[in-house]
């Protein structure tokens, strides 16, 4: 059995392992969960400052008061961008990986987010135009890439039967960036302190991460540049039906992230610093939980889970609307709460979905072993930036969605109406594609054709 070796590649410098073979419990058992656990930690706290920069401006437009001289739908219209932004990058991160190497991206991207972090550093404060901050904003969407370079570099890492579980992980531990960054706000807002020391923190930190996964991560030498997997996920209808399952949990994850605190400002006539006191709440506990809703993936099956946790996310919203129609903050802030930690328990079902189908249609195809894992490996990497570009798109869409029913009646509640008929569309595609035939009387013939596949999955 040969041991992972980290060597460099001939023609490539940097720490490179040249053989990976997770799916072989010996080889997992000996050498591979150890180095993929470290690639996992540091991947992490990369991916956990790229959310936090990402996001930052959720907390910096609760710090710009009237001297800005900024509208909520300025506001809104800023977090939008940025939003926009990090759906846009997640497509050549992805790519990005088999070019240069998980670590060597990890290093590259880490060292990206300095760009929108001096940047704002620079320009924030009363007097700037608002294009200056709106290019901030944008340039902060980078942070956003660092999602599905991670998710990519990690799936390399981990056997199916981790998947659930590892990829979770590293999207909570992701995830948590976000009400980090509004918990740090909250704490520097509480001591009267301007947004410039908010990212003045976060400056020696993207140092340190960049530092450390040049220290400890790997590349694997066997996840090539290969454009013929784009191309085959672009072809693949489960890539586009898993982006828009997407947009209804990470979507609205990431867009509740960004809105939050503008709703409470806006609808409820909080000041910032009882906004920044709710506002991390539910951002942490989806993240926090983004995890579990990996691991009971792995147990009862991803198709299931997301289905039922659809059902529960259109329940909150609808509390949500009657919350919004007879102005109840406490209601509305409880039952935004929960659906936040439902966006989260979602996030996890739906990613490990995606290995497990396409691991599902290897089989289907007659393939076993070894060659139906890479198989597997090969598409669902391709496939998670598209599905993570597309469904941090559903955040964007929850942004201008608030900001033109705010500019229209005043509230939020059109908007929440829109999202729960959303949710009610995302059920009846998970029943419809990944549920429907493994309960139906299939014929004889169907068994041996289209219903083993579809068997699978319900598994996923």
């Amino acid at each position: 059995m040969t041991a992972p070796s980290t060597a460099p590649a001939a023609s490539r410098g940097g720490r490179w392992i040249e053989h990976w073979d997770p799916e072989n419990e010996a080889f997992w058992n000996e050498t591979g969960e150890k180095v993929a656990r470290r690639n996992l930690f540091f991947s992490v706290l990369s991916e956990h400052i790229g959310f936090s920069i990402w996001t930052v401006w959720s907390v910096m437009v609760l710090f710009m008061g009237p001297e800005y001289g900024l509208t909520p739908a300025d506001k809104f219209f800023l977090v939008s961008m940025a939003t926009l932004v990090g759906a846009i990058v997640r497509i050549p991160y992805t790519f990005a990986v088999a070019i240069f190497g998980g670590r060597n991206w990890t290093i590259a991207s880490a060292s990206l987010l300095l760009i929108p972090t001096v940047a704002a550093f620079v320009v924030m404060e009363p007097g700037t135009s608002f294009n200056t901050f709106l290019i901030c904003a944008m340039l902060a969407g980078i942070g956003g890439g660092n999602f599905a370079s991670s998710m990519t570099n990690i799936n390399a890492f981990f056997p199916l039967r981790k998947k659930g579980w590892a990829l979770g992980l590293n999207a909570g531990g992701g995830n948590i960036g976000v009400p980090v960054v509004q918990l740090i706000g909250l704490a520097v807002i509480g001591a009267s302190g301007g947004p410039r020391v908010l990212l003045g923190i976060y400056i020696p930190f993207i140092v340190i991460a960049a530092v450390l996964a040049a220290l400890y991560m790997d590349n694997i030498s066997s996840v090539k540049n290969d454009t013929g997997a784009a191309k085959d996920s672009v072809k693949e209808a489960h890539t586009w039906i898993m982006s828009f399952l997407y947009i209804g949990t990470f979507g609205s994850f990431i867009g509740y992230s960004f809105a939050f605190g503008l709703v409470l400002q806006t609808q409820f006539g909080r000041t910032p610093l009882e906004s920044a006191y709710v506002t991390f709440i539910g951002p942490l506990l989806g993240s926090l939980i983004r995890p579990l809703g990996g691991a009971l993936a792995d147990k009862y099956g991803g198709a299931k889970i997301t289905l039922w946790n659809y059902v529960a996310m259109a329940g909150a919203t609808g509390i949500i609307v009657i919350a919004s129609m007879q102005k109840s903050l406490p209601l509305f802030t409880t039952a935004f709460i929960v659906l936040f930690v439902l966006t989260g328990l979602g996030n996890g079902s739906t990613f490990k979905m995606i290995p497990g189908i396409f691991q599902a249609k290897a089989l289907a195809k007659g393939l076993e072993g070894e060659e139906a894992a890479a198989y597997g490996r090969r598409l669902s990497g391709a496939s998670m930036g598209i599905i993570g570009a597309v469904g941090a798109l559903g955040g964007l869409g929850i942004n201008l969605a608030f900001r033109q029913s705010f500019l229209s009646v005043g509230s939020g509640t059109g908007a929440f109406i829109g999202f729960l008929a959303f949710y009610g569309l995302c059920f009846a595609v998970t029943w419809a594609v990944y549920l429907r035939k493994s309960t139906s009387n299939a014929t004889a013939t169907e068994a041996a054709t289209d219903s083993k596949p579809q068997l699978s999955y319900a598994e996923v």
